[in-house]
């Protein structure tokens, strides 16, 4: 789509820097979840099939950013435990795409995403504490929708919930994660030539302003609340993701 149908003015340009900046309000609060806000607004105003790359550039960048600011605060036995699992998962994705039917495996995801979220929401017992043992299906299973979907971050949410007491460390690690596994898909992207687009990559670096403002102010707000106040906004992100992917799975 040729940005000379995006003039700066445009209420279609703007709609989607509004929406950008708000996806990335929950970004920095959370780690991930952009997809879950910027990808219906963006369908209204770009080719879907562009979307998915023009979120991979800017999830790649925005935790490249967090990264480097607060590298210090991520906590690497985690990461050391998750990324590998996380790439094999992502070749058993790659590899299910092209075999299976992944409809029902969105369904059961949804329904778990919606159904723990809901639990963790509703004060019932109090959260769950996971062994390092847990990183093996959190991140396997975590790696596959990713490569499926592109919707598999809250996993590592829910997985590092359980596990780290410091919400700026669960925020840094969380976005290191979704960092690696965008990269991955930008990488590819490249390979195939989507980003030989040159119109995509200027409504890319358009968008980059909203970008680092939505991270920014999202930041600050996980500054000013309490761990358990952080834990709700998480869950709140992955209740809200769970209840997206049972519509792509029911809508098809």
């Amino acid at each position: 789509m040729s940005l000379s149908f995006l003039p700066l003015a445009s209420t279609e340009l703007w709609l989607a820097i509004t929406g950008v900046a708000l996806a990335y309000v929950v970004f920095g609060i959370a780690g991930f979840g952009t997809a879950l806000v910027a990808g219906p607004v963006l369908a209204h105003v770009m080719p879907v099939a562009q979307v998915v790359p023009l979120l991979a550039l800017l999830d790649c960048a925005a935790a490249g950013l967090a990264v480097a600011r607060q590298r210090h605060s991520a906590d690497r036995a985690e990461l050391r435990r998750l990324v590998p699992l996380m790439a094999l998962g992502s070749l058993v994705g790659a590899a299910l795409v092209l075999l299976g039917r992944p409809q029902a495996l969105l369904l059961a995801l949804g329904l778990f995403a919606v159904a723990y979220a809901a639990y963790a929401l509703s004060g019932l017992k109090p959260a769950v504490r996971f062994t390092p043992r847990a990183a093996l299906p959190f991140g396997l299973i975590g790696g596959v929708f990713s490569a499926m979907f592109g919707s598999g971050g809250f996993l590592y949410a829910i997985y590092l919930g359980g596990r780290l007491e410091d919400a700026q460390a669960l925020r840094v690690t969380q976005s290191t994660l979704i960092g690696l596994s965008t990269l991955t898909r930008v990488l590819l992207f490249m390979l195939a030539g989507v980003y030989a687009d040159a119109s995509l990559l200027a409504l890319a670096a358009l968008l980059v302003p909203a970008m680092l403002l939505g991270s920014t102010l999202g930041r600050r707000m996980t500054q000013r609340v309490s761990r358990a106040q952080f834990m709700r906004l998480v869950h709140g992100v992955v209740l809200c993701s769970g209840a997206v992917l049972l519509a792509r799975a029911v809508l098809g």
